[in-house]
C-alpha cells in the first residue's frame, strides 16, 4: 500500500517517537511526505499550575525537532498544557486537529490508542476521531491507533479498551533511528528495564515482530479505513 501523505498526531514530545517512529522512519525513506503534529508543551505537569520555565519548554521544543530531523519527519507543536489536555474545550483540541490535517491533507494518520493510561492521549484519539470522521467529500483516509510505552500496557482498569493490534508494520529498516530519535530526548529517557528506555524500546519490537514473523515490528490497531 503506498501513501503521498502521512501524519502522527501525539499528545507530548516523544509519544510520536514511541508509536510510530520506526513507520515513519520508512515512510520517509520511501519518499513519503511525513509530518508528526504534538500537541502539548511537554512541561508543565512538573510545576504548580501554568509555571513552567519558558528555557526548558524552549529545551524540550529544540529535541522534538532534532528527532524530527533523524526521522526525517516535519515537526508540528501546539502548547496544551502538559497532563491537563482536560481542561482545554475538546472542540478546541479538534480544531488544532483539523488546521495541520488541512495544511498536510494526509492518507494515513497514526495516533494514540484510546485505552490508554495517561489522560491527555485520550482526548487526543478523541480529537482525531472526530477531525477525520468521514464525511461525504472527504478524501479516504486510513487511521491507525499506535501504543505508547508506559501508558497504553500500564492502564490496570477493565473497562479500559485493550490494545489488540490488527496491523503491523516492519521495524527493522527504520528502528535504530528510532531509537536514535529517542535519545534525543535526554529528559524523556529511562533506565532499563523501564520500557521507555532504548534497550525497552528494541525489547517491545522485537516481541511484537515475532508475534508475526518479523525481526521487528511495530503494532497499531486499524480504527478506519475507507478505500478510494
Amino acid at each position: 500500500m503506498t501513501y503521498a501523505r502521512a501524519l502522527c498526531v501525539a499528545a507530548h514530545p516523544d509519544d510520536e517517537v514511541l508509536g510510530a517512529g520506526a513507520t515513519m522512519a520508512s515512510l520517509s525513506d520511501q519518499g513519503v511526505d511525513v509530518h508528526a503534529l504534538v500537541l502539548g508543551e511537554g512541561v508543565g505537569a512538573r510545576f504548580e499550575g501554568d509555571d513552567r520555565p519558558d528555557d526548558e519548554v524552549a529545551e524540550l521544543r529544540g529535541q522534538l525537532e532534532k528527532a524530527g530531523e533523524i526521522l526525517g519527519v516535519t515537526m508540528h507543536q501546539r502548547e496544551l498544557p502538559d497532563n491537563r489536555f482536560g481542561t482545554v474545550a475538546l472542540l478546541d483540541v479538534i480544531h488544532l486537529v483539523e488546521a495541520v490535517k488541512a495544511e498536510v491533507d494526509p492518507d494515513i494518520v497514526f495516533c494514540h490508542h484510546a485505552g490508554d493510561m495517561n489522560q491527555d492521549h485520550l482526548v487526543v484519539a478523541e480529537a482525531v476521531m472526530t477531525a477525520f470522521r468521514p464525511l461525504p467529500g472527504e478524501r479516504p483516509v486510513t487511521l491507525l491507533g499506535f501504543e505508547t510505552l508506559s501508558s497504553t500496557e500500564w492502564n490496570p482498569s477493565p473497562n479500559a479498551a485493550p490494545f489488540r493490534p490488527n496491523w503491523f508494520e516492519d521495524a527493522s529498516p527504520g528502528l535504530e533511528r528510532k531509537v536514535a530519535a529517542m535519545a534525543a530526548y535526554e529528559h524523556e529517557l529511562r533506565e532499563w528495564p523501564h520500557p521507555r528506555s532504548l534497550e525497552g524500546i528494541r525489547v517491545s519490537a522485537r516481541k511484537w515482530g515475532m508475534t508475526v514473523g518479523l525481526e521487528a515490528a511495530e503494532p497499531f490497531m486499524l480504527l478506519r479505513r475507507v478505500a478510494g
